[in-house]
């Protein structure tokens, strides 16, 4: 009985000490609880004695940093050795780009809540604001989608007004002439241009994200800021950036475009320069550009910059006038008109100092470019994404309320409602990392990995949400015409899910791959001791990974018995609980990291369903955390629970799933069974938003309590009735003012005094009846005819039919 009672001490022991991460002393403790137990059980003292010398020998090794580091740890550090990836230079490029930020926490397994809650998500200056309202809201009031797609373009004022008002200088300091605003505002004027044409979206992002602005402005010469970015700013110069070509796509480092460095004549005089030949496609803005920033391998054959022959990937802004380059060529992407296309050129010589950043820029190009991807894909394609779900949220709410089938608005029908919540709930969580995102880089981060998280789940996020409020608008959403509101954005969403990094690309190598060397707290610093064979410092960070491992195993094991409900966290109630189980989930995710890290080793690399898994459960992990820092943010407000709440629902089942199947498939079987009941030991616990959650929600998004205005607060709304949301938005509203009157005739349907009135005369029977005024009888047939108005397509002649063009 007195072993029994040993066990159970040294388990409790052992686990209270592994969980408060004091891996040394737990199995020391652990040990010694066993020996005197069996001292008192009776065991023998030889065997109690040899057992304590081997404890005592143990301890002494594992406790004396300089005998550990002789008799094991030198040894390991080899085999650790072997058995990392090959990291190509370039490779390594990319992994380095950027900082980490939150996506650290995540990886600790206990992220610091007050951090993020003291962490200050900066909203738009005065300034930036009248932009927002004042030539934003002009540029969309004056852009018609419909007319864009048929003319092929914008119109010439459209574009002489983006460079009057300085668009394309968003990004640009106020010291070279641009406007100098801060990411948030870059994004929420993105946002809201993309609520009212894809093609205007695109043209005012792309000089703003990653391209010569953003490349000029962190590694130009002060001559080439100067010129450059003014003429930038003011759009005398339309900017592109020509990278992807037909055997370089999501692999770029491997562009085949190449410069030789030579010596020729430039305007009279002899100079250094580089002799060029290359093929670009896919360039955005390439058709109309009058400069483009050119990436390409440099080499230099006769030592002109010294020994080494290949210098690497290099950066150039050439002017469009150059002799020896082709463009004007546009691609056809989806039918959605913004310019892009093809350039090429051939023996095309240019002067060295056209390298961004002179010679010192010469072999910098791929990191320049990893950088500078880091902070703008936190901007670009996610505040396209969300004005895209905010435009489906409106319009989608909206004509759920408008149409009706059966004498009930479609909204109220469960199965349309189910739609309706998940178009809300992911618009309300989208934006939210959309902001935080944002928020970091205007702190001054470069959160390469939460970049990457942000472009990839925020695209896809806006494919489920357009492909829902498609269904709900069944065939006023795929009959094309000025009325539908729909259609040009939809063609649009493949476009959003392959540029700056596909999707599937982005999901299955990169989320994790650069997650997990850059943001855990232990594996940095053990691959930059092996490279410098530090044999301390992996020390140091080998024991302190391995003690990491078991601690939270232990963590990750109690927190799935119990669901995290003992994990202190602060912050209000109505969050708390979020909080907990995010963190519970946390230490799921980095027990699963880390034994595979340490089990698969260099074959990870190539385990990309395991990776992309993983990569699921990370990304959800951070939208999760972007939801709860918005609740608090902005008061956690009673009315704003319900859009935690669901979005916490929905990401939680998401990170359930991604978890537990990746044990089921784990390429180790009994591993992935141990793993399983480690951290699911009570099976599957989230099971996405409840029922009366989604319906809630859907009639949020109808517009109950203003949820319809709180999700799509941000877009360009028009007012005029002659458009095709003007025209919705009046329908709605007259729809809204006389639902009193539908719900007094319902009524008297049901008491039987409009018995066997067919549908479509209730109105009519319920005026003769004195049960509606004639006066609220004219209220409803004008609102019945604004809805009929908006619920019909557009229909052409055949001849007209033939000249449509999107």
């Amino acid at each position: 009985m007195t072993m029994v009672v040993a066990i159970l001490i040294a388990i409790l022991v052992l686990g209270t000490l592994l969980y408060l991460g004091r891996g040394y002393w737990a199995w020391i403790g652990a040990v010694l609880v066993l020996i005197a137990g069996g001292h008192f059980s009776g065991a023998s003292p030889v065997l109690t004695g040899l057992v304590l010398i081997l404890t005592g020998s143990l301890s002494l090794i594992f406790g004396m940093h300089s005998l550990r580091r002789s008799l094991l740890t030198r040894s390991l550090m080899k085999i650790v050795r072997r058995n990392l990836p090959v990291i190509s230079e370039t490779e390594q490029t990319a992994l380095d780009a950027g900082t980490v930020w939150w996506d650290a926490e995540l990886f600790t397994g206990r992220p610091n809540w007050k951090r993020l809650s003291e962490f200050n998500v900066t909203g738009l200056t005065a300034e930036e604001q009248a932009f927002l309202d004042g030539p934003v809201e002009e540029i969309c009031r004056k852009t018609d989608d419909w007319k864009v797609a048929q003319d092929r373009d914008l119109s010439p004022e459209i574009w002489q007004e983006l460079k009057d008002q300085k668009f394309f200088g968003m990004i640009i300091p106020k010291e070279y002439g641009g406007l100098g605003f801060s990411a948030q505002a870059h994004s929420a004027v993105v946002l809201k241009l993309s609520s009212r044409s894809l093609p205007l979206s695109v043209i005012v992002m792309v000089p703003n994200s990653l391209g010569p602005a953003e490349l000029l402005l962190h590694y130009g010469t002060d001559k080439q800021k100067k010129y450059y970015l003014p003429r930038l700013a003011r759009g005398e110069e339309m900017p592109c950036f020509a990278l992807t070509e037909p055997k370089a796509g999501s692999d770029a480092a491997s562009i085949q475009s190449n410069g030789v460095l030579c010596k020729e004549k430039f305007e009279g005089k002899e100079v250094l320069g580089i002799r060029l030949n290359w093929r670009k496609r896919y360039i955005t803005l390439a058709p109309v550009a009058t400069v483009v920033g050119l990436a390409f391998q440099l080499h230099d054959p006769d030592g002109l910059l010294g020994t080494k022959k290949d210098l690497g990937i290099t950066c150039a802004l050439i002017p469009r006038e150059t002799k020896g380059m082709t463009i004007g060529k546009r691609h056809d992407p989806m039918g959605v008109p913004f310019p892009n296309g093809p350039i090429e050129g051939k023996d095309v010589f240019i002067p060295l100092d056209w390298v961004i950043g002179g010679e010192k820029g010469v072999g910098q190009g791929w990191r320049m470019l990893m950088e500078s991807l880091a902070a703008g894909r936190s901007v670009s394609l996610p505040s396209l994404s969300l004005g895209a779900a905010q435009l489906s949220t409106r319009v989608s709410g909206a004509y759920a309320t408008v149409r009706r089938q059966f004498g009930t608005p479609i909204g109220k029908f469960e199965g349309v409602a189910e739609r309706l919540a998940r178009i809300g709930g992911l618009t309300y969580g989208m934006d939210a990392a959309r902001r935080l995102t944002c928020a970091a880089v205007d702190a001054g981060e470069r959160p390469s990995v939460l970049s990457g998280i942000a472009k990839a789940y925020l695209t896809e996020n806006m494919r489920m949400i357009f492909l829902d409020a498609m269904d709900i608008l069944g065939g006023a959403a795929i009959c094309r015409g000025p009325r539908n509101l729909l259609s040009r954005a939809y063609d649009g969403i493949p476009i959003a899910i392959t540029v700056e990094g596909a999707n599937i690309l982005t999901r299955s190598m990169i989320i994790f791959g650069q997650g997990s060397i850059r943001g855990h707290p232990f594996v940095p610093q053990e691959l930059q001791s092996v490279a410098k064979n530090d044999l301390n410092a992996f020390d140091e960070a080998f024991w302190g990974h391995i003690n990491f491992t078991a601690s939270n195993a232990v963590r990750a094991g109690l927190d799935g018995l119990t669901g995290g409900c003992f994990i202190k966290v602060t912050g209000p109630k109505a969050s708390r609980r979020h909080k907990q189980r995010l963190t519970r989930y946390c230490s799921a995710f980095v027990l699963l990291a880390d034994v595979s890290m340490l089990v698969l080793g260099s074959s990870l690399k190539r385990r990309e369903t395991l990776s992309g898994r993983l990569a699921d459960a990370l990304s959800w992990l951070y939208l999760a955390t972007a939801a709860i820092k918005r609740f608090e943010d902005e008061g956690a407000q009673k009315d704003d629970q319900i859009y935690l709440d669901w979005f916490c629902a929905y990401a939680f089942q998401q990170i359930e799933q991604a978890l537990i199947t990746i044990t089921h498939n784990y390429p180790v079987r009994y591993l992935g069974t141990l793993l399983r009941l480690r951290t699911f030991i009570l099976g599957r616990t989230a099971h996405g938003p409840k029922d009366e959650q989604s319906l809630e929600l859907s009639r949020r998004v109808m517009g109950e309590k203003g949820g319809r205005d709180r999700l799509a607060a941000d877009l360009a709304v028009s007012k005029d009735s002659d458009e095709a949301l003007g025209a919705l938005e009046q329908a709605y509203a007259k729809v809204l003012e006389v639902a009193v009157l539908d719900d007094r005739i319902r009524d008297a349907r049901k008491a039987g005094k409009l018995k066997g009135v067919p549908r479509e005369e209730l109105h009519e029977a319920a005026a003769k009846e004195g049960i509606i005024t004639a006066e609220e009888f004219k209220e409803l047939q004008a609102a019945e005819a604004l809805a009929d108005a908006v619920i019909e397509v557009d229909s052409f002649t055949p001849a007209a039919y033939k000249k449509l063009k999107g």
